[in-house]
């Protein structure tokens, strides 16, 4: 082949291929947004009327409002059932599993699953409702609420 051969041949060549690359990109490109890798996290209704909060807005804050609500009740004993987390839990245990994290696709564990994000409130606190018990005597808090002068939670009162 002469030159002129080679440069038509090696157009020709170059358009197959932009050709070939386009058309694979394009059945990629479909096969992705007919079925994402992810399955996005389905999530059970809660059994309240209304959450404290819209839900968009608790998607995104709910961790620092239970932190809040966290430190409103360890470090000033102030108890405030609308934002505890024992609330969150008797609305949005699951019908199957009565817990908010014990399957895959509970309430905290299928977003929080979905989001890579570990859920370690339940470290310490249960993730079912239960029935409350009093705080033991011998808890950490139960020395610091008697030297502020304030009453232990009676029993039935307690948010773990």
């Amino acid at each position: 082949m002469n030159t002129p051969q080679r440069r038509a041949f090696a157009r020709r060549a170059a358009a197959l291929l932009a050709l070939a690359i386009a058309a694979w990109s394009g059945a990629a490109l479909a096969q992705a947004t007919a079925s994402p890798r992810v399955p996005k996290p389905v999530i059970e209704k809660a059994r309240g009327e209304q959450c404290v909060a819209d839900p968009a807005f608790m998607r995104l804050n709910h961790m620092d409002l239970l932190k809040h609500q966290r430190n409103e009740t360890v470090h000033r004993g102030v108890r405030d059932p609308r934002a505890s987390l024992k609330g969150c839990i008797e609305c949005h245990a699951s019908s199957a599993t009565g817990s908010v994290a014990a399957a895959p696709t509970d309430f905290c564990a299928s977003c929080h699953g979905y989001a890579a994000v570990k859920v370690d409130c339940f470290e310490c606190h249960a993730s079912k409702p239960t029935a409350t018990t009093a705080l033991p005597a011998n808890h950490p808090i139960s020395a610091r609420l008697a030297a502020m002068g304030q009453p232990l939670p009676a029993q039935g009162t307690s948010t773990r």
